[in-house]
């Protein structure tokens, strides 16, 4: 393609986060949904405080029904896909039908989760869409600039959850080092110091998790 305009920028790199989120949150949900289920003091409150989303949920049930399928609610599982979507619809023409088409099969595969009696198996789907997803980035889009401007939003996300999740320095840095390239090659315009800053947070001996999703918040 040629000039990317600044609102085209902008889709890319929210498509990039929002594919992200959902992949990234479904993942916490399924290492967290079978503690859940068996156990006595219900810790779906602790669920929502680890990924800082508000607790609307009346019960365990209700967490388990409303977080990944409410599409009313706009941290959900699906209000974050839909707004993928959003992004990757008009962005048709720079992404291509095939990569727009696994966005759509995880929504299909969303509402059909909504209607199941073992949701985990068609979620589980939803994840093999998103991955897709990201293999026929990489196999179909010929601009490498519109590959960086999605997948520096997709290594933002991630860091950004890490950081809330409160995961090991190491696989921390390990993030910043895969999102760094992609962010200084995407043409994105980025605050090159909270670059800079958050390589060191993430090296630090006491991690400051808060300071590191303020800066990787800040750099684009």
């Amino acid at each position: 393609m040629g000039i990317i305009s600044v609102e085209q920028a902008d889709h890319l790199y929210w498509l990039g986060r929002y594919t992200e989120r959902v992949y990234s949150t479904l993942r916490y949900y399924f290492n967290k949904f079978d503690t859940m289920i068996d156990e006595v003091i219900d810790s779906y409150q602790a669920f929502c405080e680890s990924i800082d989303i508000p607790n609307i949920y009346t019960s365990r049930e209700d967490f388990f029904k409303r977080y990944p399928f409410d599409a009313g609610n706009p941290d959900s599982i699906i209000s974050n896909l839909n707004r993928a979507y959003d992004n990757a619809i008009v962005l048709r023409e720079s992404i291509g039908s095939e990569t727009l088409s696994y966005i759509q099969l995880a929504i299909y595969g969303m509402n059909k989760a909504s209607m199941s009696q073992s949701p985990l198996i068609d979620l589980q789907y939803i994840m093999d869409c998103l991955l897709s997803f990201w293999g026929i980035v990489d196999d179909q889009i010929d601009s490498e600039q519109v590959r960086n401007m999605i997948k520096a939003g997709k290594r933002i996300e991630r860091i950004d959850i890490y950081a809330r999740l409160g995961v090991s320095g190491a696989e921390l840095a390990r993030e910043v080092r895969r999102m760094v390239p992609r962010v200084e090659r995407s043409g994105l315009i980025y605050n090159k110091e909270n670059l800079e800053q958050l390589k060191a947070l993430v090296t630090a001996y006491d991690l400051d998790y808060y300071t590191i999703v303020s800066k990787v918040e800040s750099i684009i």
